[in-house]
């Protein structure tokens, strides 16, 4: 191998090596400027005022089991979206949490839905909710084509996991760009869940 070829494939393999490690991780920031009207908390919570909400696009499509769901087919409820993939060790960290708050909000006006990204095929995906004890649908998308059609700013392609909670009318409310525990999900969907 030339050295020219070497110092190529170095380069590759260090620029997947940053990717890998930029694209599932705690914290950070939406990039890609946009104006969301999100004010942040000091929890890594941000919040949208209710008057100032964007609305949330079209999330519709095959789940992983082959299903097919429409996020707005659940207006009228706040709707938890969990961005995951079975491939994120943050993500596994949180489903067991993510399990138990959808469980108990269960019939309580809530809806939990995920946006699985960047798994290669569902396989994966399926065990992973399975293991994980995951029963709400899970929409597939490998690309990444979902998340890019919420409004800039909204969602950062290479922070996984994130969340976002939807207000009763389909408006972006509050959202995590990182792992959160029971304790941080419900910090986010209380508040929306108790608006009139």
């Amino acid at each position: 191998m030339s050295t020219r070829s070497r110092a190529v494939l170095l380069s590759a393999v260090a620029a997947v090596a940053a990717l890998s490690l930029s694209a599932c991780g705690k914290g950070g920031t939406s990039g890609g400027g946009g104006n969301t009207n999100f004010v942040t908390g000091n929890n890594g919570i941000d919040t949208a005022p209710q008057g100032e909400r964007a609305a949330a696009p079209d999330l519709s499509g095959k789940t992983i089991d082959g299903r097919t769901v429409d996020v707005a087919d659940y207006k009228g409820k706040v709707v938890v979206l969990n961005v995951w993939g079975s491939w994120c060790g943050p993500c596994r960290e949180e489903a067991k949490y993510f399990a138990k708050v959808s469980k108990g909000y269960s019939g309580k006006g809530v809806q939990f839905v995920g946006i699985n990204t960047r798994d290669t095929s569902t396989t994966p995906a399926v065990a992973f909710e399975k293991e994980h004890g995951i029963g709400y649908p899970s929409l597939y998308d490998p690309t990444g084509r979902l998340m890019l059609r919420f409004k800039k700013g909204t969602l950062n392609p290479q922070l996984i996991p994130s969340t976002l909670i939807l207000d009763k009318d389909g408006k972006v409310a509050a959202r995590a760009l990182e792992p959160l525990d029971d304790a941080g999900l419900l910090k986010m969907l209380k508040p929306v869940l108790a608006e009139k």
